[in-house]
Order: C-alpha cells, then structure tokens, then sequence
C-alpha cells in the first residue's frame, strides 16, 4: 500500500475499513463523523503520511496562506465579532481564515486542530475548551504556532489576548448592589470554562463585600435556551426565594432568561433586573435594552491575529504576550429601577 505523498483516500479508505466519503467528511466535516471512525481514519492518515493534494501543493509553495480560529460556539454573536476582528487583519496580511466551531466538544476540537495541521495553516486562533495546550505545543514544534483568544494564558508560552473577567464579575454584582438588590443570583456554566470561574469568583467577592449572599444556578452550557429553562425555574420559585436579580454569564443566557421572565409574568427590572456579559448586538436591540458587561469583540480578534502573525515572523527567543483588556458595564432599562 502506498504510503508518504504517494497515499490515496482510497488507500486510507481501505487501512481504515471505511468508505472514500467517510475519510472526505473527516477532512471536511469532522463532526459529522462517529468517534469510532474518525478515530480510525486520523490513525491510517498518521500512519501512511497522507497529505491532501491541496496541502501538498502548499508545502511545495512553502505556504497555506490561512489562518485557522477555533472557538466555542459560532452561533454566539460574540465569537461572530471576534473572528471578523481577526479576519480584517489577516485580510491585510492577504491570508485567509478557516472558522471553525468546537460547540464545547472536547473531541470535536481535538478534531478540528487535525484538520488545521492537515491543512498546514500557518497559525491558529483558538478559545480553548478541553486540555489542549500540550497539543498546542506540539502543533508549534511543528511550526505551526498558536494564540489563545479569550482566555489569559497560564504560562508564558503562549500569547493570549482576554478581558479581565474577575474584574468584570466584580463590575456585575457591584451594580446589581448599586440599583437595590439584597437577593442576586449568578447563572452560569460549565466552571470547566475559566471565563465563567472567572466572572463567579469576581461576582462572589463582590457579593462578600457588600454583605449580601450570592445564590448559584450552575448550567452546563452558555446557550439561549438555557437561559430560558433558568428563567422558568427561578419564575416558578415563591417570591421570597425567587432573586431580586440576576447576573448571567454572557448575553445568550441573559436574553433568554429576559424572555422566560416575560412569559411568567415577572417584570424586568423591576421584579427582576438582568445584567449579562460580551455586550453583543442584540443586548441593546432587545424588547428590554440588556445592560451589560462590555468587551472589545473586534479589538480582542485584531490583537490576536495581530500577535500570531508576530510570533509566524519571529526569530528564536519570541517572547510571548499576554494582553488583558479590561471591561464596563453599559447600563440600560433591564436594570434601571425607577
């Protein structure tokens, strides 16, 4: 069988007991694949060394001349508008950008960072959501280096670019406080997530300073229908249980709590005032302006982009950069109590 350049999809189709499609939806659309197979398809590309036409021509020419960007959930506004930050920069640099979406899957990740090494992009941005740094590493030790995008790194051989989400936590319940809430509440998960420790454990300090308690209704993901099945909880709970407001951890949990509140009855602010997180688009377009916790969506995608097209041209010795941006709360009418 051969293998190196030599390697066919039908000779990795055969080693991997999988049809020829199978083996061009795992180079294509690995999330259409079952673990079982991809699995098995990644195993025979390693072993046989096949390298896609596309990539081969590349590596002749020396260049993809494409980024990749790996992040949590495409369907969040706020990811939208980083990639676009990182799309205009590498536009100038006349790259191109393959997004690619995660959707908080550990093994579609891991997936996708395959397929950006098939592919010999020249870079990647990514949000990290399972433990992939060590792959990180390696994919660099390969040359192909890396940036973490909303998430400070934790050691200095990456460069990161963030906003400080302890800080950004403490703004939230701070405000909370500020317009009469003795009840808050925080809603928020996975806390696998360090954005989402983060912004608990800078509410929660908060919360301690200002001699209130804080209470928790943890999710297991940061989606607009989680925010309503919260909603419909915490709306169920007798009034004096129910929080006099709320602190969610980004804007889709916050609009989708703002609707289930409607649908029973509460009245935002106030019954209930919001605050969410990110500041994206339609938190100032909703039916009840959303106040919020800004970032900088573009600027965060600039400045990463920015960074690894530094460290792509940088001699031995680069020095890696950790760049924090810090957030502010824009008050609107979801917590603006007459």
């Amino acid at each position: 069988m051969p293998s190196g350049p030599g390697a066919k999809l039908t000779d990795v189709a055969a080693l991997a007991r999988v049809s020829v499609g199978t083996v061009s939806n795992v180079l294509n659309r690995p999330d259409q694949v079952s673990f079982d197979k991809r699995t098995r398809v990644l195993a025979a590309i390693e072993e046989l060394g096949f390298v896609r036409n596309e990539s081969a021509r590349s590596l002749r020419s020396g260049s993809t001349r494409s980024l990749g960007m790996l992040v949590l959930d495409v369907r969040n506004p706020f990811f939208t508008d980083v990639a676009l930050g990182a799309e205009n920069v590498a536009e100038d640099h006349k790259h191109s950008l393959i997004l690619a979406n995660s959707a908080e899957d550990a093994g579609r990740e891991q997936a996708y960072l395959d397929l950006f090494e098939q592919q010999r992009v020249q870079g990647v941005l990514i949000t990290p959501f399972g433990q992939v740094l060590q792959r990180l590493e390696r994919m660099r030790d390969r040359g192909i280096p890396s940036v973490l995008v909303d998430r400070l790194a934790s050691t200095d051989q990456f460069c990161s670019v963030s906003v400080d989400d302890v800080a950004g936590g403490a703004t939230a319940l701070e405000h909370l406080v500020s317009v009469g809430s003795v009840r808050p509440a925080f809603v928020g998960g996975p806390f696998t997530l360090q954005q989402v420790e983060d912004r608990y454990r800078g509410a929660a300090d908060a919360a301690t300073r200002a001699g209130v308690p804080l209470q928790l209704f943890e999710t297991p993901d940061l989606k607009f229908e989680r925010g309503r099945r919260i909603g419909d909880l915490i709306g169920n709970l007798q009034p004096d249980k129910r929080p006099d407001a709320v602190f969610a951890a980004n804007d889709q949990l916050a609009l989708g709590l703002l609707q289930s509140f409607a649908a029973n009855g509460l009245r935002v602010p106030e019954d209930i005032a919001i605050v969410g997180f990110d500041d994206i688009d339609f938190a100032s377009q909703s039916s009840i302006p959303l106040s919020s916790i800004s970032q900088p969506r573009q600027l965060i995608g600039e400045r990463a982009a920015q960074l690894l097209f530094e460290e792509i041209d940088a001699e031995p010795g680069h020095v890696h950069s950790q760049v924090v941006f810090t957030p502010e709360l824009v008050a609107r009418q979801s917590t603006l109590r007459r």
